[in-house]
């Protein structure tokens, strides 16, 4: 793995993270407990600063970076980046699902107990509500999610994903 200082900025870790062999953590970074960062992924915290609150991971090949000088990057607890997902610029609330392959551009804010659909592309300055599933290109909302989706989807990835870095510990 690269875990890089950059401009005086070390990356910084809570307790029990799991950092896969080629994952890529440079600069401005700071991660809360419980985190996982796999194959493949980049946080680039070059231009601006990222922080990742607890039991967040960022699955493989996603990148999370931010904007020079406008947009930072905020993930709060309990978060799921899938595969090849982008975030970038912008603030994710606590008990979000982001899908494989979806983009979250600069200015968005994903609140609290949301889903962004497989390949959705959430357009700069969304405001995506909470409690829904945004879906498409752009991406808009589709539906509301029933507690059973929040419990069964959501909450279960983010738990599953702290089981799987285990096993590489």
């Amino acid at each position: 793995m690269i875990i890089k200082e950059l401009n005086g900025h070390m990356p910084k870790f809570g307790k029990d993270c799991f950092f896969a062999e080629n994952a890529v953590i440079v600069g401005d970074i700071e991660m809360g407990d419980q985190c996982s960062i796999w194959y493949n992924a980049v946080l680039r915290g070059d231009v601006n600063f990222i922080r990742l609150g607890n039991k967040v991971n960022i699955q493989d090949g996603a990148v999370v970076h931010c904007t020079y000088r406008k947009y930072p990057t905020h993930i709060g607890n309990n978060v799921s980046v899938g595969h090849n997902a982008i975030v970038h610029g912008c603030t994710v609330h606590d008990n979000v699902l982001i899908g494989m392959g979806a983009i979250v551009m600069d200015d968005c804010v994903v609140e609290s107990n949301s889903i962004i659909a497989a390949g959705a592309v959430v357009t700069q300055g969304t405001k995506v509500e909470s409690g829904s599933i945004y879906a498409g290109v752009p991406a808009k909302k589709v539906k509301d999610i029933s507690r059973e989706l929040i419990s069964g989807e959501i909450e279960r990835i983010a738990e599953n994903y702290i089981e799987y870095a285990s096993w590489y510990k």
